[in-house]
């Protein structure tokens, strides 16, 4: 029996986020699109160099993606909306953006009179956010550029043998939307187009794909399973060899469809789910090739090998494996290597995605040829993994006797919300339709450079910490002359949402290159939560009291809620999720409670990554919601009635948590609608929500700016759904990211579009 190693992806942005730099460099007009396709090639094939180097037997092509692989896979399936006027099959570069960013008609794409973004939501659970397929009724599919040839072609030129990587049919249909059309209706269409694709692999010379339905670890209608059926009933004879690949959980019900498919493989998830290995192995024919994801793709925890082998050594006496991680590679950073600050103690336990190969490939060698040829690797894993079982830095009594003295009185606020809002009228004083922005505003050339050099130890904390108020001045300013109703102080002195306040609790540690892919060019670098969590001093209190000592309106005390910094970190594995976000939710009370005390009467707990957290099955979903609802009110419930609470969110179905959402008793919630259309609010509006909501009116991802007209058009359609009482008015999400030349006019056309609002319940 042989062992082989494959990857499933590998992380696209490159080592120190050199798509990212390119990206941006293209979109501001500084290179042309020779220059970024360039720049593409070149971490293709370092990303290929590498992983053949590591040992991986099975390499990935059409894994890179210069934005979103879901979105490369619509194009080239040619599910192009109308709105970008394109021929059949002919979408340009600048159309793949436009579908991906909105265009502002400035002439550097193809739409003069500018069109907007697709809707962007959640892969599954985790972080990464995809552009969602649009369908509707009347559409032609017809077959665009088939980058997953050219990609594997690239490859085999530079004497790579890939194992290309196809989004599949069923997956893709079922992230897809349509108002107007039943999806699955087209079924025949889009498998016509696979089928000619996989045909375009094999005359490439491709003898396998990848092909990822990461749909089959879910709860599945019976309209999907029949898809299934239908799909590898015609695409097992279209190609090359298919490797069904599932990832993010288990198979569970699911296990005997994927057992009954004609594929030749099947990868399965280990990490997520190592229960289902006894059932996968009854279930899935000696025959077929058999891929485990054995080491994490979604955390940056080294594996422990002995144990693993325990496992592992069984089964391969009896059958041909194939080693993987969990999923694609994309959702780690790159190179512990470029983590020189990491103390030697941290070090040892972690795993990026060049070690995680590694790892796989000691595997493959104990395996194939016994354990005495990589003896040292294996007693330097297990020595790692028992050193974080015991180390000191992890465990906190005080932390532990907080968390035992919680009592369910501490979770709830004083007064229902019927209550709180009048009081909160009379201390607030607002206008109908109030608004407002979700929190920061834009970190400017200078805003980084200034932090840069503060890291550098080139400019000292005196000097930047006064070039920091400046610029809070500044926004406080700006925000009084526009007309914005509650202000917030712009969090110039934030690099991230996380990792601001993760550098200010104890228990997290964090790194210089660690970054993943969030979305396009936008890249996080999640803080690695390894221990227990406390708050030594207040994190947010000076800032704040230095804005709104400003200005005589309401300055919003801004905070990332626990649930968010739990899901937007790489969490220790060694307690339940549950705990961990239990001692963050204590920290942000402590956070809360100060603010307060310090006259603040409007705190916003942002928890943007509630909903991305949420298991992929039904039935463990109430568990999860339980305690995330939990949490939140923890960290909220310790104010006074009068103190009104906000928290945001945003990219995500609702839909079906929307009593959860309630039970969180926010007095504000501000979530994403404006690439939406306001769809959200009929659910809210069905369920009753009592509280208000601010639907944003401004999609922050996009560079174009949304005019006064289409604001008060999308706040009318709210007022379908909702009272007037109820609404505020804001963007989307956090302006960080937009340049102030962007955020100027849209904030601008938003306040004036609430004037309008106000004029029309006043006539």
């Amino acid at each position: 029996m042989t062992v082989t190693v494959a990857t499933l992806g590998f992380p696209r942005i490159g080592p120190r986020r050199e798509l990212k730099f390119a990206l941006e460099r293209f979109w501001s007009g500084k290179t042309g699109e020779a220059e970024l396709l360039d720049a593409a090639a070149g971490l293709r094939t370092a990303a290929w160099a590498r992983q053949h180097a590591l040992g991986a037997d099975w390499l990935p092509s059409n894994d890179f993606s210069l934005y979103d692989h879901v979105l490369d896979t619509s194009v080239m399936l040619g599910a192009v909306p109308g709105r970008y006027a394109v021929a059949d099959g002919e979408a340009t570069l600048a159309t793949y953006f436009a579908m991906a960013r909105g265009s502002t008609g400035d002439g550097h794409c193809d739409h003069a009179h500018g069109v907007t973004a697709g809707e962007m939501t959640k892969w599954f659970d985790t972080n990464y956010h995809y552009i969602v397929p649009e369908i509707t009724a009347g559409q032609r599919l017809t077959l665009g550029r088939l980058k997953i040839v050219e990609d594997y072609r690239e490859a085999k030129a530079q004497g790579y043998e890939t194992r290309p990587v196809l989004l599949g049919p069923v997956t893709w249909l079922s992230l897809a939307k349509g108002s107007d059309t039943d999806r699955f209706a087209r079924l025949d269409e889009v498998l016509a187009l696979y089928a000619v694709i996989l045909g375009h692999l094999r005359h490439a010379g491709a003898a396998w794909v990848q092909i990822d339905e990461p749909v089959l670890v879910t709860d599945l209608s019976p309209e999907q399973g029949q898809a299934f059926a239908r799909a590898y009933a015609r695409l097992a004879e279209a190609g090359p060899k298919l490797m069904l690949t599932t990832y993010f959980g288990a198979l569970d019900d699911n296990l005997a469809l994927a057992a009954a498919l004609p594929v030749a493989g099947l990868h399965v998830d280990l990490v997520r789910a190592p229960e289902q290995l006894d059932a996968v192995l009854a279930a899935w024919p000696a025959d077929r090739l058999l891929s485990l994801g054995v080491v994490d793709g979604r955390n940056v925890w080294r594996a422990d090998l002995p144990a693993l082998l325990d496992r592992l050594e069984p089964v391969a006496a009896r059958r041909d494996l194939v080693l993987a991680p969990s999923c694609s590679l994309l959702h780690v950073p790159h190179d512990l290597a470029l983590e020189p600050a990491l103390d030697d103690e941290l070090r040892q336990w972690l795993a990026f995605a060049v070690q995680k190969i590694g790892e796989l490939d000691i595997l493959k060698r104990a395996l194939n040829a016994g354990r005495a040829g990589v003896a040292d690797a294996l007693a330097a894993s297990a020595e790692a993994a028992a050193a974080r079982r015991v180390s000191p830095r992890i465990h906190d009594a005080a932390v532990a006797g907080r968390i035992a003295a919680v009592t369910p009185a501490m979770e709830r606020r004083r007064s229902p919300y019927g209550a709180r809002v009048e009081a909160q009228r009379a201390a607030l004083a607002l206008p109908a339709f109030p608004t407002t922005t979700i929190g920061s505003f834009p970190q400017t050339a200078a805003v980084r450079h200034a932090r840069a050099e503060h890291n550098r130890g080139r400019l000292d904390t005196a000097e930047y910490e006064l070039f920091l108020r400046e610029e809070t001045e500044r926004a406080i300013r700006w925000q009084e002359q526009v007309g914005l109703d509650m202000l917030v102080h712009g969090e110039f002195e934030r690099n991230d949402m996380v990792q601001y306040f993760g550098e200010r609790l104890s228990g997290f540690a964090f790194t210089v290159n660690g970054w993943v892919q969030s979305y396009g060019s936008r890249c996080v670098r999640p803080p690695i939560l390894y221990g227990d969590v406390s708050r030594p001093e207040p994190m947010t209190v000076d800032w704040w009291r230095h804005a709104q000592g400003l200005t005589d309106r309401p300055v919003k005390g801004m905070l990332t809620g626990p649930v968010t910094i739990l899901n937007w970190s790489f969490v220790r594995d060694d307690q339940p999720r549950a705990a961990s976000c239990r001692q963050i939710a204590l920290a942000i009370r402590d956070e809360v409670i100060d603010l307060e005390a310090a006259g603040c009467r409007a705190i916003q707990i942002d928890e943007a990554a509630l909903r991305e957290g949420l298991p992929l099955r039904t039935a463990a979903a109430q568990a999860y919601l339980d305690w995330a609802v939990a949490c939140f009110r923890l960290s909220a419930a310790g104010v006074a009635d009068a103190t009104q609470v906000h928290t945001h969110m945003c990219y995500s179905e609702f839909n079906a948590i929307l009593a959860d959402i309630a039970a969180m008793d926010a007095d504000v919630i501000s979530i994403e609608t404006a690439r939406s259309q306001m769809e959200l609010l009929e659910a809210f509006a069905q369920h009753g929500y009592p509280a208000a909501i601010g639907p944003g009116v401004y999609d922050i991802h996009s560079a174009r700016v949304p005019t006064q007209d289409e604001m008060v058009a999308l706040m009318r359609l709210a007022q379908l759904h909702l009272r007037p009482d109820q609404l505020w008015v804001n963007p989307d999400c956090g302006l960080k990211t937009r340049g102030w030349d962007e955020v100027r006019p849209a904030i601008a056309a938003m306040v004036a579009a609430a004037r309008t609002l106000r004029a029309d319940v006043d006539a």
